[in-house]
């Protein structure tokens, strides 16, 4: 199995790489003449061809949703993190909400397509050495995404499971983004599997075991207190979480 994960992983990393490289060009042609909303059309496309590609490792992404969630306004995704493979399906499949993520400054710069995705798409790129410059960045980004009716994607674990198992959630940036967005709707997601994808480390990667995301019923962000949010927010998603 190991044999045949060296060779789809081989393939996989080229046409990840290809995609990346065609999508930078056309990202800034769709910013220059298309401003935003060009933009993010673009990125949502070059997301579906990421989310497609894992196909030749023999993984299918597949995402639960019984839930409307409101549309026109900003909404709060928060979520478990197991890997950079969260991410392309979350910017897919909610794509009409236009969720932005938290970043750390280092991605914002050397990696095509998705370092100026990060720069000129609204994301808010935290240096985690700056106390000062992350608490900044957090406000900026919180007032960005409620000016723009964007929405946002936090990981409040703050850095991936290797194994899949969640970590405890950290309270700063999901307050921060309700303080500055009350009206908000939190919707918790459940990833599994992701994790596999680099069971074996960064080469060769792991094949065939299907992504899911799960979405869980939409939290009114000002109906209960924070302190019960974030209680119900966390174990909201650890129950969509397999062991």
């Amino acid at each position: 199995m190991k044999i045949i994960s060296y060779l789809l992983s081989t393939v996989f990393a080229i046409v990840f790489f290809i995609i990346l490289l065609i999508f930078h060009p056309i990202q800034w042609i769709g910013l220059k003449l298309g401003g935003q909303d060009g933009h993010q059309k673009v990125v949502n496309v070059m997301n579906w061809f990421l989310v497609k590609s894992l196909l030749i490792l023999g993984i299918p992404v597949r995402v639960e949703n019984k839930y409307d969630i409101p549309e026109n306004q900003t909404v709060i995704f928060v979520s478990n993190h197991q890997s950079m493979f969260d991410i392309p399906p979350i910017i897919w499949h909610f794509r009409k909400h236009c969720p932005k993520f938290v970043s750390k400054i280092e991605l914002g710069k050397g990696i095509p397509s998705i370092s100026f995705n990060l720069k000129h798409g609204g994301a808010a790129l935290i240096d985690r050495k700056d106390k000062k410059q992350a608490i900044a960045e957090m406000i900026n980004f919180s007032k960005r995404i409620n000016k723009n009716n964007w929405s946002a994607t936090i990981f409040p674990e703050g850095t991936r499971s290797r194994n899949g198992k969640p970590k405890s959630f950290a309270s700063n940036g999901l307050k921060m983004l309700i303080k500055y967005n009350p009206e908000t709707y939190v919707v918790p997601l459940s990833i599994n599997n992701s994790w596999k994808v680099f069971k074996y480390g960064k080469f060769p990667l792991g094949i065939g075991s299907p992504i899911t995301i799960e979405t869980h019923e939409p939290i009114k962000a000002n109906s209960v207190s924070f302190e019960e949010l974030l209680e119900k927010v966390e174990t909201t998603v650890k129950s969509g979480i397999a062991e």
